[in-house]
């Protein structure tokens, strides 16, 4: 808390404005952790589970124009999601040509099938590899099929238009149907006949290795009308992505590995304890704002703070945003966790002064653009204080900890509890250190649907979990939920989304090499659990993307388990 007379006054906007930042922020951080992790969101699917359930099915339908969930029949009429606005049953779909067709196949299979749909002649797909896991396919259909397509365009507007001279559902001379509906609405039709009918024929080559969701006719939907319309026959090509195919290098390195494990000191239980006894013990003073002298260790500072890279030959580079702050806290106690220098730079400012000066960034360094990096860092001080603290005595412990009566109670109670952390963070570094040399091992290429389909579930999931505790206002989600803010994390953190995705399918490779498996009895308890915990909080879920998680984390478990038998583990504190 502030006091003794220390104000911060800020608009509401600007409020809103630094929530909405922090928030920002929040979203870009993204554990890598994913499979070891031990708590199950609702929302998002796992990886490797994901790919396989994701596999084109031919038995599926496709729909032109987007992806709904709605499935049509083949019928020739039905088929055609867009034909005449003048019988009501034109859609927007194929109204603006030129741009990416996207098809879907619903999960829900139905009867008709490829086998049953048989084509009057055989279609020509040529298929060449390209990269990031895609096929394009070169589809040529027949002249006889484009006929076969456009009679049953004719057959079905007979059935539904009221041609004035003749009966309902009575053949009407082709010349005049195609009069009454109008030309260019008859070849629209056929041409989107002719690719519903012929699409799934044509995805035959990639069964079982096509991801639903990825298919795209990328030719120009006016030129295949065209095309059709002077030559009576139809050329077009898709591209779809494939299940990737993952290279380990070498082959079986996962199997007896060497890992070493670097423990930060932020993980030994007894400075741990020591740093929590000392935020709750500082958690009880007063801050009181500084008059007679500049910063020292100890006191609390509100900085702002910019940086720009030095160039090699001395002059000032660009903007440095991740190292920019305003309003910034700092705990001068914290300062060793920033960079290093960083606070013997500015210990002696006084509130209202500014300082620059010129740092390193370690390399070491978190973001690796900025490792061995020099840069002009400039820190204006805004206000400064100190706190005021109790003297510390059993007086205070139960306000330290609640229960206890003296301050040895305190220290044994955190201690005890600092232990159990250490033991659980040794394990997940262990874990990490393990998943971070079998993803360095694969070599794969991943697929564009599914880096899109997993950050952008990765990024709904982040922004429902700020949501809950940061409790944003409709504008800001709405803000946060935007496309640019998506696109804008899918670009930011495609490295991140790619080593979890890397690190998943690696994971899910080794659990098949190996033939590993857990019981259903294990299976069942773990989703029971994990749906009751959402009753318990009231919380949305999808039951079977609960389902595939709680796989996905017992295969990594499995997996974990097998590698650590097998390797050799070392230690270190940096």
């Amino acid at each position: 808390s502030i006091r003794s007379g220390a104000s911060f006054i800020h608009s509401e906007a600007l409020l809103q404005y630094k929530q909405e930042e922090r928030a920002k922020m929040e979203l870009c951080v993204i554990s890598t952790t994913t499979t070891t992790a031990k708590a199950i969101n609702p929302f998002l699917p796992s990886i490797t589970r994901r790919v396989s359930s994701r596999l084109f099915r031919l038995d599926s339908v496709l729909q032109f124009g987007g992806r709904l969930n709605k499935p049509i029949s083949s019928g020739p009429l039905e088929t055609m999601s867009c034909v005449s606005r003048k019988f009501g049953f034109l859609g927007d779909s194929m109204s603006h040509g030129g741009d990416f067709r996207r098809f879907a196949a619903p999960s829900p299979a139905v009867e008709t099938s490829v086998k049953e749909d048989k084509l009057p002649a055989d279609l020509k797909v040529t298929e060449t590899v390209q990269a990031n896991s895609s096929v394009k396919l070169s589809v040529e259909v027949p002249k006889i099929v484009c006929e076969d397509c456009y009679q049953r365009v004719l057959t079905e507007f007979m059935k539904l238009s009221k041609v004035p001279g003749f009966r309902p559902k009575t053949r009407v001379p082709e010349n005049i149907i195609v009069g009454f509906v109008g030309r260019p609405y008859v070849l629209r039709a056929t041409v989107e006949s002719i690719l519903k009918r012929t699409l799934p024929h044509a995805m035959e080559s990639v069964t079982g290795r096509a991801l639903k969701d990825s298919i795209q006719i990328v030719s120009s939907f006016p030129e295949m009308e065209k095309a059709y319309s002077q030559l009576k026959t139809l050329s077009y090509e898709v591209v779809v992505d494939v299940v990737p195919e993952l290279r380990w290098n070498p082959e079986d390195g996962y199997k007896n590995m060497k890992v070493v494990v670097e423990l930060g000191d932020e993980i030994d239980a007894k400075k741990a304890c020591e740093r929590q006894l000392r935020q709750k013990y500082k958690s009880l003073g007063a801050l009181k704002i500084v008059t007679d002298r500049g910063l020292q260790v100890g006191d609390l500072a509100v900085v702002d703070i910019s940086a720009t890279t030095i160039d090699e030959d001395g002059s000032t580079g660009q903007a440095i945003p991740d190292a920019e702050s305003k309003g910034f806290h700092f705990d001068t106690e914290e300062g060793n966790r920033l960079l290093p220098g960083f606070l013997d730079s500015i210990t002696g400012i006084r509130a209202g002064e500014s300082k620059s000066f010129t740092l390193v960034f370690p390399e070491s360094w978190k973001q690796e653009n900025l490792r061995g990096q020099r840069a002009q860092f400039t820190v204006d001080c805004k206000e400064l204080f100190y706190r005021d603290l109790p003297t510390l005595d059993d007086s205070l412990a139960d306000k330290l900890l609640p229960g206890c009566t003296t301050l040895k109670e305190v220290e044994e109670t955190l201690s005890k509890r600092c232990q159990e952390m250490e033991e659980e963070a040794k394990e997940q570094a262990t874990d990490n250190a393990i998943l971070e040399q079998i993803r360095k091992m694969v070599e794969v290429e991943i697929p564009q649907s599914l880096f899109e389909e997993q950050g952008r579930q990765f990024y709904g999931a982040r922004l429902l979990e700020i949501q809950g505790s940061m409790k944003l206002t409709e504008d800001q989600l709405a803000s946060l939920s935007s496309q640019k803010a998506v696109n804008e994390f899918l670009e930011t953190q495609r490295e991140s989304i790619t080593n979890i995705i890397k690190q998943n399918l690696a994971v899910g490779d080794i659990f098949k090499r190996e033939n590993l498996e857990f019981s259903t009895d294990e299976l069942v308890k773990e989703v029971e659990n994990s749906i009751s915990e959402f009753k318990k909080h009231k919380q949305e879920y999808d039951e079977e993307r609960v389902k595939d998680q709680v796989q996905e984390i017992l295969e990594g478990a499995k997996v974990l388990e097998w590698l650590k038998e097998r390797a050799e583990i070392e230690y270190i504190t940096r």
